[in-house]
């Protein structure tokens, strides 16, 4: 009598099949919403003769860190939406329509009008990609499975993948052609990955179908009124004018500091936790400070860094000048060469890996030293830093990005009590939503004549910030029972 050893289980380097799938739509995502967001600052305060439309530069700034913070607010609607009424797989697709959509409107519509629509469509959308495509990474993932936050890194390197061919591919186009030109190739790669991920979506498995906490009928009509009222309260508030450029960073750092209050007290008071889940959602409360911490630092990329990039970066390379777009690249770069490199550091040592509050502390303090790096090249007049002075700074950035980000998104579905699986994904979201909106705020007191105070405050205060999360870690530990 003989057996036939079963066949191999078919992975993605090591890790579920399935994931292959949602490595595939981030990645496109990923290259239409830094490809647009590469030359959005630019398009902005760029005078008309220039192809632009001569926006003020801190009320471009502003709209940037809005943009951004609405983003990530708008996880919430999405986790709220696979939480309660669709499931994530369902939110996932429609988003990805949405971001498509707002591509198309900012390629298409002129002006600010274009901008607003694309815009809100592409913040909505995205806000949808981002909860569900990492939930639905998580769904992949027994309890207790050592390949979790490998992973995830391989995941976000998808996402870098996506992040570094956007703004080199958009960056040229609006070089050569125009700025709409490149928003259009940004809604071409949109489209692209949502046919991929249309393809094999049906191979997820129930779980990604799956309603965690469904919403009653009868309460659906008030969540529609809701809805509605809000959006009629936006209108009334813009028609106004009472929602003006230069102050929309500090109305999303609003709403996201009202919404993050909400959202902890109405999970920390919900019946359906158990006791070791209520303390595990305690215990993400200084994780979630020291990322928007971090993320108040790390998104100015889009906003000073940008800046820095266009008025004081010496981009000649042998007599021809790079795109400021371009620069955008550099991160992803360092992130596609160390993802990997970090993914098999955690698998190698498995348990006996620094916990998670240690790689925030890090993350958070690493931050605040790539901002004080920019001090030696502080002072100096147009074209005067060197490329490779702002390489090396950018490749600290990505240091504490992976210490960081990758681990935060893992973290958040290991501590997310199980009526709560997608919504705790968007509370990771709202900490980088307050942090991109403060990137807007904290880039209105940049200016090149103050560099250095600039640089050298923020870097302080993230350095010790890292320190005091250091110092807490033995307290968050014992509140994440058992999770590291």
């Amino acid at each position: 009598m003989t057996t036939t050893a079963p066949a191999p289980e078919k992975t993605f380097f090591g890790q579920p099949r399935t994931l292959a799938n949602l490595f595939g739509v981030e990645m496109w995502e990923r290259f239409s919403f830094y490809g647009m967001q590469g030359i959005l600052l630019i398009y902005l305060y760029y005078e008309a003769s220039e192809g632009g439309l001569g926006v003020d530069r801190d009320a471009a700034t502003s709209i940037v860190g809005a943009y951004g913070g609405l983003v990530y607010l708008s996880t919430i609607l999405g986790a709220w939406l696979a939480d309660r009424l669709l499931g994530p797989e369902r939110v996932l697709f429609y988003s990805a329509v949405l971001v498509m959509l707002g591509h198309i409107a900012l390629a298409v519509i002129p002006e600010l009008a274009g901008v607003g629509v694309g815009l809100v469509l592409i913040a909505v959308g995205s806000g949808g990609v981002k909860a569900n495509a990492t939930s639905l990474v998580g769904t992949l993932y027994e309890p207790g499975d050592e390949r979790r936050d490998a992973g995830f890194s391989l995941f976000y390197l998808g996402i870098n993948l996506g992040a570094f061919a956007g703004p080199l591919l958009t960056g040229e186009l609006q070089d050569d052609l125009g700025f709409h030109y490149g928003f259009g190739l940004a809604a071409v790669g949109m489209a692209i990955g949502l046919a991929q991920y249309a393809r094999g979506r049906r191979n997820l498995g129930p779980a990604a179908s799956h309603v965690a906490n469904p919403l009653p009928t009868a309460q659906r009509p008030l969540a529609a009124g809701i809805a509605l009222g809000a959006a009629v309260l936006v209108a009334v508030l813009a028609l106004a004018g009472l929602l003006r450029a230069a102050i929309l960073d500090n109305v999303v750092v609003t709403l996201t500091v009202v919404a993050t209050v909400a959202y902890f007290t109405v999970i920390l008071r919900s019946p359906l936790l158990t006791r070791v889940e209520r303390r595990r959602v305690v215990a993400f409360i200084p994780l979630f400070l020291a990322s928007a911490a971090f993320w108040s630092l790390y998104q100015q990329q889009f906003t000073v860094v940008t800046i820095y990039s266009d008025q004081r970066l010496d981009r000649d390379l042998f007599g021809w000048t790079m795109p400021v777009s371009w620069v955008q690249s550099i991160n992803p770069v360092f992130i596609i060469l160390l993802s990997g490199l970090f993914a098999a550091l955690w698998a190698r040592l498995g348990d006996r890996q620094p916990s998670t509050p240690t790689k925030f502390a890090l993350g958070t303090a690493v931050m605040g030293v790539a901002f004080l790096l920019f001090l030696p090249m502080a002072g100096g007049g147009p074209n005067s830093a060197p490329l490779l002075g702002l390489a090396g700074i950018l490749l600290v950035f990505t240091l504490a990005e992976l210490l960081l980000s990758p681990v935060g998104l893992s973290v958040s579905t290991k501590l997310a009590p199980q009526k709560f699986t997608t919504q705790m994904v968007a509370l990771f979201f709202l900490s980088v939503a307050l942090g991109t909106s403060l990137s807007g705020t904290l880039a209105e007191y940049y200016s090149e004549s103050a560099e250095s105070r600039y640089f050298g405050i923020l870097g302080v205060i993230a350095i010790v910030l890292g320190g005091l999360l250091a110092l807490l870690t033995p307290v968050v530990r014992r509140l994440m029972e058992g999770v590291r």
